[in-house]
């Protein structure tokens, strides 16, 4: 289960960061994931929970987007929504696809400092 690796990975970073800042407590963390990342958000809520007891992060919320894909072709140069995974371009039919997002998992931590909620970019 990798998603533990992952939840892992991003509570010490957030921790880090509040640590850095001197931040007090971690809300939420928001976080995307492309539908093809190999990321199955209930996993992660369920890892997120358990790397979380004893923290900071503690009773933070988990808030996950899932990203769809999305593509370009490299002929005609059109942006589009790769629905089913298909890598055709549905205005020319071409398969020099470039997937554009999609597989990527992104996420920011929202901590407490000196009594300001701030938002990691």
């Amino acid at each position: 289960m990798h998603e533990m690796a992952i939840a892992e990975g991003i509570v010490d970073v957030a921790l880090d960061t509040l640590k850095a800042n001197e931040g007090t407590i971690i809300h939420a963390i928001q976080v995307q994931i492309g539908v093809l990342s190999g990321v199955e958000p209930e996993a992660l809520h369920f890892c997120f929970d358990a790397v979380t007891q004893g923290t900071a992060a503690e009773g933070a919320k988990l808030e996950i987007e899932t990203i769809p894909m999305k593509g370009r072709c490299l002929d005609c140069h059109q942006e589009f929504s790769m629905e089913q995974y298909r890598h055709v371009c549905p205005h020319c039919e071409s398969f020099a696809v470039e997937e554009l997002q999609g597989r990527n998992c992104v996420w920011h931590p929202l901590i407490w400092i000196k009594g300001v909620l701030w938002k990691y970019k």
